[in-house]
């Protein structure tokens, strides 16, 4: 996904999380089993689209963070982000 997410119905959602509420429902639909074949297939075409442009906001983002996080001498610190304590 790019940096500027330009949204149409069947483009690329405006946001991430646009994107991600999106793909969301189309598990939910899939879930369910009420639709057709042709509409699953439909379906999980636009989640796989939905789901790479998730996958290229978030590494853009992760690239934007290791930017963030520089020492003094101009070194990248990597540093993982722990969930439990969020740090």
């Amino acid at each position: 996904m790019t940096k500027d997410m330009k949204g149409t119905d069947d483009a690329t959602p405006a946001s991430f999380e646009s994107a991600l509420e999106q793909l969301q429902e189309i598990v939910d639909q899939l879930e369910r089993g009420e639709l057709t074949l042709e509409e699953s297939v439909s379906a999980f075409e636009r989640g796989t689209r939905l789901l790479k442009a998730c996958s290229g906001a978030l590494s853009d983002a992760e690239k934007r963070v290791k930017s963030l996080i520089e020492s003094e001498g101009g070194e990248l610190l990597e540093k993982l982000f722990d969930e439990e304590t969020n740090e």
